[in-house]
């Protein structure tokens, strides 16, 4: 007998772990993860790329912009001024170079402490600095939900978003016209809790400044959202009545996409999509697209939302439409949202080209 138990012990091993194997072959979500997906023929022949060279990190490929954020990697800040004098009142535009320079400077600063020191007062590097902090604080709090962050990553986050306000408070003082400053308010006020009043006076601010402005918007419409300070309701209705006041061009349309995904206990049931309402809000979007500058930063994102919603009501063609003009780059909504973004964009992707066939 005791000859047999190593025996036995093996042959237990064996079952286990072909069981397993077997199990683990039966959930696609587990196997999906393993396997990266393929590039079908008909994907290639469209000259769509395969899953290893979708970027998750960037929305978009922008030479102004990137070229910038690609100097100030390096440790150089002039390139990142001259573009912030090139961009100048173009306020979604410059908006989206702070944002880009900030998250390089959240990670080193060396460069934009080398910009504050050779052009002290710029406004440029001021707001910069500001939406850096702001990245700082969120870095430190990490990316988990509340019951999973600790007592310690909750007091640097706190700490430091208030001193972000004080760099916020200097950007505003140097360039009075910027909003930027005011969008990285909007994010200190979601770690921060800023009470509603307070959000209405600071939206003032804003619109004051850029009634239409996108990046802003889209802030905003985050801290309305119930996940962190308002609700379902409030947080459509901040969409709807910015899209319902909107000029052609502006993508505010794109808002009600948003708010309708972020309020989705099940976001993959097709049936939330196929609703008249979910319907008109996909057609409102495309019927803007015409209207879009080019280069707007956040275009490449509404094409994203509208290739997730257009596969979700089956109007495939239209979504392969979308997918070959934002394909590449896949740092964005929806798929930021998930685990694997490449992932999951591929996948819906070859519906689309499966479809539309």
């Amino acid at each position: 007998m005791a000859r047999l138990l190593p025996l036995l012990v093996i042959a237990v091993w064996i079952f286990i772990w072909y069981r397993n194997r077997k199990g683990a072959a039966a959930r696609p979500g587990r196997a999906a993860a393993a396997a990266p997906a393929r590039l079908s023929k008909e994907a290639a022949a469209l000259g769509l790329l395969p899953r290893d060279r979708q970027d998750t990190k960037r929305l978009l490929h922008d030479p102004q912009i990137d070229g910038a954020r690609e100097a100030a990697d390096r440790g150089a800040w002039e390139p990142a001024a001259e573009a912030m004098t090139a961009i100048g009142k173009d306020w979604e535009r410059r908006t989206a170079l702070v944002i880009s320079l900030a998250r390089a400077a959240a990670d080193e600063d060396a460069w934009l402490t080398a910009w504050e020191t050779a052009r002290p007062g710029d406004p440029g590097a001021a707001a910069v600095r500001a939406r850096s902090t702001v990245f700082l604080a969120w870095q430190l709090r990490g990316g988990r939900t509340a019951d999973h962050t600790s007592a310690e990553q909750f007091e640097g986050f706190h700490r430091v978003l208030l001193r972000a306000r004080e760099d916020i408070a200097r950007a505003i003082e140097l360039a009075p016209e910027d909003p930027s400053p005011h969008v990285s308010d909007l994010w200190a006020g979601l770690g921060l809790g800023y009470p509603h009043a307070y959000m209405h006076e600071l939206w003032a601010e804003i619109t004051g400044r850029a009634p239409f402005h996108y990046e802003a918007h889209y802030s905003a419409l985050q801290y309305w959202c119930e996940k962190w300070h308002g609700s379902a309701e409030l947080a459509r209705d901040f969409a709807d009545e910015a899209a319902s006041g909107a000029p052609a061009g502006t993508l505010l349309p794109a808002l009600r996409l948003v708010a309708h995904f972020e309020h989705l206990d099940r976001p993959f049931n097709g049936k939330h999509y196929r609703t008249p309402e979910a319907m008109a809000m996909v057609d409102a979007l495309l019927a803007d697209l015409p209207a879009v500058r080019p280069d707007h930063p956040r275009l490449p994102e509404a094409r994203h939302l509208l290739a997730f919603f257009l596969v979700k009501q089956k109007r495939h063609a239209e979504a392969l439409e979308q997918f070959r003009l934002v394909d590449g780059c896949v740092g964005s909504l929806p798929w930021s949202y998930f685990e694997d973004p490449a992932e999951k964009y591929c996948d819906y992707r070859e519906r689309a080209v499966q479809g539309a066939r």
